[in-house]
């Protein structure tokens, strides 16, 4: 299962075709080709999808949801973590 976590823009690249977001203390790098008449800053919450951004997102939800998916690995168990993990990292790659 893929899923979209908000994940927050920590930096953009000078030519604005690649950003580093966290997302939930992990750091990634996004591409930002999808998004081309969208005005995405440092400290912009966004969703992402294989790799690239696809929606920004206001703070709000973004937070709301990022609690809602706490919620939902407090309730896993270790493996189960890992597996979600894992199965997220490979998204798109089936």
């Amino acid at each position: 299962m893929c899923l979209s976590i908000p994940s927050k823009v920590v930096e953009i690249s000078d030519d604005k075709t690649v950003c580093s977001v966290d997302t939930m203390g992990v750091q990634r790098d996004a591409s930002l080709l999808m998004m081309q008449d969208s005005d995405i800053k440092i400290g912009d919450f966004v969703l992402l999808h294989i790799g690239f951004v696809m929606e920004k997102i206001n703070e709000k939800e973004a937070l709301a949801s990022i609690e809602t998916y706490k919620e939902i690995l407090e309730a896993m168990d270790e493996e189960e973590r890992r597996q979600a993990i894992l199965d997220d990292d490979s998204c798109g790659n089936r």
